[in-house]
């Protein structure tokens, strides 16, 4: 089994999704653990989280860039799960959580990126998106809610979107949630056993499950369309829930240490300052 230097080292890069890259995510593992256990995983995360605090503290001290977690997954894979354990520490004052459901009769009478746009981040801050504007490619693609030539467009708009606000100083990660359809029904069934969780559970979510391998078609489309150097998709392998936050907090401290932060520099003379 491998240490617990191994997790702070093994290639993340290898989750990426390249430019150009033809998908296939059958050939994805939902199980990946890195030859690591849950103990070593668990233990590094939680190193991984004091680096993160550090690092968004910086983010927001420095004032100068921007950062957007874009999350994605089916039903299941564990969005809130992962910025509950991966985000924990960081200052709320710096991190806003966006979710998008179901646009409201004002959104829809909008362009689709309009109730999106209003949510990216500031300079000094880091929004996570869960769910996203991929909604638009993805569930309007599965139940036809509009013309196949409307939603296939929308990757170039999505792309150029993103370039736009890479352009303007905010750095983006995208991430793919990857589960099984194993893993997705032990989840339905244990939110159904268990009466405290019951709240999580919708029959709409087992309307839903139906469409799994046009959902599957959706996402894998959505990587090799709008993952870019600007932008990068990660597929994250979701099976086991101490991997998937491993491997998150891995690419998000990965992410800020690439931003070479520095504090700003102190005013002159504070060090002659006494308090009395």
């Amino acid at each position: 089994m491998a240490s617990i230097e191994h997790a702070f080292t093994f290639d993340t890069d290898r989750y990426r999704v390249r430019p150009g890259d033809a998908v296939d995510l059958s050939t994805w593992k939902t199980d990946e653990n890195e030859g690591l256990n849950k103990s070593v995983g668990r233990e590094a995360t939680a190193t991984l989280n004091q680096r993160l605090e550090a690092a968004q503290e910086l983010l927001w001290a420095e004032d100068r860039h921007k950062v957007l977690v874009v999350l994605q997954a089916t039903d299941a894979a564990g969005k809130d799960g992962t910025i509950r354990h991966v985000f924990d520490g960081v200052n709320p004052q710096g991190v806003r959580v966006a979710s998008f459901k179901k646009p409201n009769p004002v959104e829809l009478a909008h362009d689709y990126l309009w109730r999106v746009h209003a949510h990216a981040p500031s300079t000094g801050e880091m929004v996570i998106f869960n769910r996203s504007h991929y909604e638009d490619v993805l569930v309007v693609r599965v139940h036809n809610y509009v013309p196949a030539d409307q939603w296939q467009r929308r990757y170039r708009h999505i792309r150029e979107f993103e370039n736009m606000l890479s352009d303007e100083g905010t750095t983006i990660v995208k991430l793919f949630l990857h589960i099984s359809k194993d893993e997705q029904r032990e989840r339905f069934q244990a939110r159904l056993d268990d009466s405290e969780k019951n709240w999580k559970f919708s029959t709409g979510d087992l309307a839903e499950r139906e469409h799994w391998d046009s959902y599957q078609q959706a996402f894998t489309t959505m990587l090799e369309e709008t993952s870019t150097d600007n932008a990068p998709w990660y597929v994250v392998p979701a099976d086991r829930k101490w991997f998937r936050n491993l491997l998150v907090s891995r690419i998000a401290v990965d992410t800020l240490d690439g931003l070479a932060m520095a504090f700003p520099t102190a005013e002159d003379g504070l060090e002659d300052i006494e308090i009395v």
